[in-house]
């Protein structure tokens, strides 16, 4: 199993907005930015394009960083609930 973080990568002089998606190997895609979508959804396609080239299956489930998203497979051997009202 992979973390894929998603970052997003501003416009250039020849470049519009894009999406990178990478894991901790240095595989990476990068998809251009559909401005049909919000951010999340962008940012959720980056890492399915990068599991497809990397034949990668399973359900992932992402969240909130500094520079983007991390989205890592769920593999119920490893999951935890933590709840608010929890002391």
């Amino acid at each position: 199993m992979k973390a894929i973080t998603t970052k997003y990568l501003g416009p250039t002089d020849t470049r519009g907005s894009r999406i990178k998606a990478s894991d901790s190997d240095n595989n990476s895609v990068t998809i251009h930015v559909d401005n049909s979508l919000n951010s999340e959804q962008n940012h959720y396609h980056a890492a399915e394009e990068l599991c497809r080239k990397m034949k990668w299956s399973g359900t992932y489930a992402g969240g909130h960083v500094k520079n983007g998203m991390v989205w890592v497979c769920i593999d119920t051997r490893y999951q935890f609930t933590r709840l608010a009202n929890d002391q």
